[in-house]
Formats: structure tokens, C-alpha cells, sequence
């Protein structure tokens, strides 16, 4: 089955043109959004990805229109290729059922690879200057000044380690590494 994808950012704006794209190029469903393409949190795209099936095809106007990141675009290729759908968009002319196409997809991953890796370099770099002048220190610990109270109530057997974490609104990870440090202390 062919299913065709429509995006429009707001309730004002038309979806005629790219529903002509779409009945010219034979699609016999459509599922339509009229909302941001921000993320992938839009009820018609969530439609669509739970009723397609392996041998479906889906069809967009435009990439722009059925993802606005490369991230968000590559978790729903992905999603679409678990399910063995085809994926065609009219205006940048990919065609996952074509090895161009596929190979575009390839592109795609690597672009998007490779604007990931630049933006944590950049953020490293960043961060690395920022230390050299003095202007970052880290994220400020957070306190927990019953620490050492729940901690004895737990090794007296008085409270559970779980009840002593949701207590303080302490993760299972944080609650180790402080008893771990409460202990080193007390060995000094």
C-alpha cells in the first residue's frame, strides 16, 4: 500500500499542494498533521508509523515535512526499515526502494553522524577554554545534609536503602557513590 505523510506547521495553513504531490504519485492513504515539525510527537505521524506494514510504502513531499532534525529523521527511517516499508520523498528524490536511494539514506546517516561528533567537539573545545579561564567549574554538587543520618538508620538495619533514596529524592547511583565516599572518609 502506498501511504502518504502531510505536514503543515499550523491549523491556518493548506495542505492542498502537497496532497496533489501525493495523489499524483499514487498514494492511497494519507495521514495528516497540523502541527510543528520540532519533534515526532505529532498524533497523525504516530498514526501512520503503528498502521504501516512490511511491504508499505511511504510517501512525503518533502523530508522537511516528515522530519525537521537528521536525528529525528534517522529514528523514523529506521523504525520504517524494522518494519521492511519503503520510504520515498517527491522532492529530494530518495527512494529506499532504489539502490540511489538507499545510498542517499547512507549520506543522510553520515551527515548527521558527523554534525553530532562536530557539535560534542565544539561543546568539548568550549568547556576545555572555559576551564582555562577560570569561568567553569563543573555542575555544583547537589546537597544532601540527612545523608549521614539515613545512612546510619540503613546500616542499623532501621530503613531500607530504597526507602532511605526516595526519602532524600536520591538516585540508586548517587546513594552508592555517597556511601561509597561516607565510608572511605571513615577509614582515614
Amino acid at each position: 500500500m502506498r501511504i502518504g505523510y502531510v505536514r503543515v506547521s499550523t491549523e491556518e495553513q493548506k495542505t492542498e499542494r502537497q496532497e496533489t504531490v501525493l495523489d499524483v504519485l499514487g498514494v492511497e492513504k494519507v495521514f495528516i498533521d497540523k502541527a510543528s515539525g520540532k519533534n515526532v510527537d505529532r498524533p497523525e505521524l504516530k498514526k501512520m508509523m503503528d498502521y504501516v506494514r512490511e511491504g508499505d510504502t511511504v510517501i512525503v513531499e518533502s523530508i522537511s515535512r516528515f522530519a525537521r532534525s537528521a536525528k529525528d529523521f534517522l529514528e523514523l527511517m529506521g523504525r520504517l526499515s524494522e518494519k521492511d516499508v519503503k520510504f520515498i520523498s517527491q522532492k529530494e528524490a530518495i527512494d529506499t526502494e532504489t539502490p540511489a536511494g538507499r545510498f542517499m539514506m547512507t549520506v543522510f546517516a553520515a551527515v548527521a553522524e558527523l554534525e553530532r561528533e562536530s557539535i560534542r567537539s565544539r561543546q568539548l573545545e568550549g568547556i576545555a577554554l572555559a576551564k582555562s579561564l577560570g569561568k567553569y567549574k563543573g555542575r555544583k554538587p547537589i546537597s544532601y545534609p540527612e545523608f549521614e543520618q539515613m545512612f546510619a538508620k540503613v546500616q542499623r538495619g532501621e530503613i531500607t536503602a530504597a526507602s532511605a533514596m526516595r526519602k532524600l529524592g536520591m538516585s540508586k547511583s548517587t546513594w552508592y557513590r555517597k556511601v561509597r565516599e561516607s565510608l572511605a572518609s571513615k577509614e582515614e
